[in-house]
């Protein structure tokens, strides 16, 4: 009797392993997708020789796509009716970015308050540029910084269908 209940025992836990070892492989496939979709650019490669850089357009028709501010990586989601870069608060103080003069941003939601500052450093793959104006805007909630027209439009864009290029 002992060794049936034992046999039932393992062929359930063999049972409960070969389940979750499924929900695994396809939480992994789908997750990856998910990924693909939302942000296509999440392995922009960073070169130095001032390439082309292309983006693709991600599920909710935006182009996102890491960069850098001073040097350290954040995610860009480029904004063409963005004067100046648009910094959240909470992500300004992570890079140490010093608050400045105060100033006014109309947004979607009315006029609000936010703080210039300068950026030493912007990049976004092999397109960088120095000494980039900028605003900490405190009322911006998330990690995603607003890629605004102080950077855009020192580059030529050209859009064809899903694809933008950004070049010197």
């Amino acid at each position: 009797m002992k060794q049936d209940s034992s046999r039932h025992f393992v062929g359930r836990l063999f049972a409960h392993l070969t389940w979750i070892t499924l929900l695994g492989v396809f939480y992994l496939i789908f997750q990856g997708r998910l990924l693909q979709q939302n942000d296509p650019n999440h392995a922009l490669q960073v070169s130095d020789n001032h390439q082309p850089v292309v983006l693709q357009r991600n599920r909710q028709g935006h182009y996102v796509a890491p960069g850098t501010i001073n040097g350290q990586p954040v995610q860009f989601l480029l904004d063409t009716g963005a004067t100046d870069i648009s910094i959240p608060g909470t992500l300004a103080d992570t890079l140490r970015l010093t608050p400045g003069r105060v100033s006014y941003a109309s947004t979607a939601n009315g006029t609000i308050k936010v703080y210039d500052t300068r950026l030493d450093s912007v990049a976004l793959g092999g397109l960088s540029l120095a000494d980039v104006s900028a605003h900490i805007n405190p009322h911006m909630q998330g990690e995603t910084v607003l890629l605004g027209m102080s950077f855009l439009q020192h580059l030529e864009l050209i859009q064809r269908g899903d694809t933008l290029t950004l070049k010197r």
